[in-house]
């Protein structure tokens, strides 16, 4: 084949490239070379090289969070294609539209078992079982086609990955160049109206309110302003961990992410509150203690899928369609009609006082670590966790958040996702700076990717939440297991000889009084750095909401 001909994998580039695709992710493999040798030669896409799949599925997930953009990874096939499953399995909890194009065997051996390099026997069922949908393009003709209902239906609402199987032999296939290409718009449908009837029902309900409040999930993100203009008629809200800041914390009349969960107070004061309306959450049961969390009867459901109706809490009312349009055609119905309790706004502002004071005291030594992190930061930095003890605590409760799109967390409570998440945030930041905080078992799991972020330049402060050991697990067994403690002590490195190994600066932390100068310090480093906060000089962490009696897992322990 002559070095011009065009082929299937220029193809795959000019696509991405053409639907507005600048960054992708993943690592170069025998059965994905043509594919990124065309995005190499073109020279139009920024390529991370990631140290492995899962991490770079990791970083499509945030990239695509942040941005509000695809994210797209790439990986071969087989066990490559296998150890992206944790990150597909991530953004499908998440809402995320990623796009993962994956290589295959040659299509005469495919799915015949015949033993080839990385031939796996019902890959395509394995992605589709943890993505939104996967797709085999068997043809060259058949290719854009394929490609174009991928990225649209990973966009399309709910959001959600797309894997994309395109074997080696079809990837080296010559073909003319698709003239589709040149005007090429994914087909993702408009916001999804709402039924005016539907409108009507919701807005009867929560005009008799006269304390009402907006819980606000992943679903809303793109809603901040139609969320607002119901806080200003006097509602309250919360958000889901999915969905912080699309009202921003610092808002007189938003818990953020204290949403009842481990805070009595606020519990207390649902019962005051005679109408919710949920837009866009699940309302999971890991937020919402499996479903204990008793919220108020008159309950209106917002989603823009049919299936959430009644899917975890029963509804008064489900109005199906986009977020934005929903909370606008309600706020022109209730301007002017729903009358709210005079003294609802300042009742509101003294119990979010004190649920937050008293959540703080909660967390024993480390209880002005969410403040003193927050004014290391800048106002846009990029609040990314992993799952540890210091994220599961304060982290996704009450340490604040002020943009839709800056908080990025595994929403499948993984372990070890921090690091990758972190990376995959700093690149779609444009320049603003991204914290991952991890601990250090988590760390453990993707630490090869320091050497990611060296390598890209990420802006990125990676913060490890050093107490040697899995905190998470023990707080469980501690609650659970009548104190016994198996398998959760750790042998690590030495943090600072790691960053140093690695190529980046290293910075320690010993008492809480110096963190938000160390932070900083490490915030105005240009490129990637790492912050160690050691944990055994601090202190013990003390159990957190469910582990110390405030939740349904303490509960059923008891019985």
């Amino acid at each position: 084949m002559a070095d011009s001909a065009y082929n299937v994998g220029d193809l795959v580039a000019e696509f991405l490239s053409r639907i507005g695709v600048t960054t992708c992710f993943g690592i170069v493999s025998v059965h994905n070379i043509p594919m990124l040798d065309a995005i190499g030669r073109r020279n139009a896409i920024r390529y991370v090289m990631a140290r492995g799949e899962m991490g770079g599925a990791h970083m499509a997930d945030a990239y695509a969070r942040v941005s509000g953009h695809l994210g797209v990874m790439f990986s071969s096939t087989g066990p490559g294609a296998a150890n992206a499953v944790p990150g597909l399995v991530e953004a499908q909890f998440a809402g995320s539209p990623v796009l993962h194009i994956t290589g295959q065997t040659p299509t005469r051996f495919i799915d015949r078992d015949m033993g080839t390099v990385h031939d796996l026997p019902g890959q395509t069922a394995m992605l589709g079982a943890v993505c939104k949908a996967a797709f085999r393009i068997r043809s060259a003709q058949e290719a854009l086609g394929v490609l174009t209902r991928a990225a649209a239906l990973a966009l399309t609402p709910p959001m959600g990955p797309v894997s994309v199987e395109v074997p080696i032999d079809i990837q080296r296939t010559v073909l003319p160049r698709p003239a589709g290409l040149d005007a090429l718009v994914l087909p993702v449908p408009p916001p999804l109206p709402p039924s005016e009837a539907a409108l009507d029902a919701a807005a009867e309900l929560l005009a008799r309110a006269r304390r009402p409040m907006l819980w606000l999930g992943n679903g809303a993100k793109a809603a901040g302003a139609e969320a607002v203009a119901l806080l200003e008629l006097g509602f309250g809200a919360v958000s889901s961990w999915n969905g912080r800041g699309i009202v921003p914390e610092d808002h007189p009349m938003t818990l953020g992410g204290l949403h009842g969960n481990g805070a009595p107070r606020v519990q207390e004061f649902y019962r005051t509150v005679d109408a919710m309306l949920v837009v866009g959450s699940r309302l999971r049961g890991h937020e919402t203690m499996d479903f204990s969390l008793k919220l108020p009867d008159t309950l209106v459901q917002v989603d823009v899928d049919p299936r959430a109706d009644g899917r975890t809490y029963g509804n008064a009312a489900f109005v199906c369609g986009d977020a934005g349009l929903v909370l606008a055609g309600l706020a022109r119905r209730l301007r002017g009609r729903i009358d709210i309790d005079p003294g609802f706004a300042a009742d509101f502002a003294e119990m979010r006082r004190r649920a937050a004071a008293e959540y703080r005291e909660t967390l024993g030594p480390y209880a002005d670590v969410p403040a003193e992190l927050r004014r290391a930061l800048p106002r846009d930095a990029l609040w990314v966790r992993d799952v540890t003890i210091s994220n599961s605590s304060w982290g996704n409760r009450i340490f604040p958040v002020y943009g839709p799109r800056d908080a990025v967390h595994p929403v499948s409570a993984a372990i070890g996702p921090g690091l990758p998440l972190g990376i995959g945030a700093a690149m779609a930041g444009r320049g603003r700076k991204a914290i991952a905080m991890v601990g250090d078992g988590g760390f453990a799991l993707n630490q090869t990717e320091l050497w990611t972020a060296v390598q890209e330049r990420a802006e990125l402060v990676v913060m490890v939440m050093n107490d040697r050991g899995y905190g998470v697990i023990k707080h469980i067994q501690g609650a659970l297991q009548d104190g016994r403690m198996f398998f959760g002590d750790l042998h690590g490195p030495d943090l600072q000889r790691l960053a140093a190994v690695a190529g980046l600066p290293g910075f320690k932390v010993s008492r809480v009084e110096d963190l938000a100068d160390t932070v900083a310090r490490a915030v105005a480093t240009p490129g990637p750095s790492l912050v160690e906060v050691d944990m055994t000089a601090i202190g013990a962490f003390p159990p957190y909401a469910p582990y110390n009696g405030m939740g349904i897992y303490a509960k059923r322990a008891a019985e």
